[in-house]
């Protein structure tokens, strides 16, 4: 099994869907759960690319809706790793809508998901680590324990008073 690190573009995905009347609630705009379950695809195609193996959702972060997707607008979902841990990878996403009558490219949300990568017994399996290269990338990378632990907490699966990266946030010297 070939374990050697990679980089978060290595992952990179585009993935472009058109925005039809059955995708819409009652104001026209996209419904929050046709896209989610849009990301969770683009954020697959991600955790995969990097982990070479088939990959479950773990977890779906907060998702904010900064701007609605209309009828007839294009959806385009960047997805790419930010941080692999032993058998997890966090996906970073960024989702932009697009009016193409119109010219206009906007932003709609960002979004973290976890997925878990299996062995062919369904079992967690070992991922590639991570290389970030650009500012970006590493700014994501470096978040990305905090997240994990915030996770960890809200899931039952780690005490507060474990979370070294959260505390430092929050205590003072």
């Amino acid at each position: 099994m070939d374990l050697k690190a990679k980089t978060a573009k290595d992952s990179f995905v585009v993935m472009t869907e058109l925005v039809l009347p059955n995708d819409t609630n009652l104001f026209g705009n996209l419904m929050g759960g046709r896209l989610m379950y849009w990301m969770d695809i683009a954020a697959a195609l991600a955790a995969t690319k990097h982990s070479n193996a088939p990959v479950v959702t773990a977890s779906v972060d907060n998702i904010s809706f900064e701007s609605p997707i209309k009828l007839g607008n294009v959806v385009h979902i960047e997805a790419q790793v930010c941080r692999a841990f032993t058998s997890s990878m966090e996906v970073h996403m960024k989702v932009w809508g697009e009016d193409l009558m119109h010219q206009f490219k906007y932003k709609s949300n960002e979004a973290y998901y976890t997925f878990v990568a299996l062995d062919p017994n369904r079992k967690p399996r070992s991922v590639p680590q991570l290389v970030p290269e650009t500012e970006e990338e590493i700014r994501l990378y470096d978040g990305a324990l905090r997240r994990r632990q915030l996770r960890l907490i809200l899931g039952g699966k780690m005490k507060p008073a474990d979370a070294n990266e959260l505390k430092a946030l929050f205590a003072k010297d």
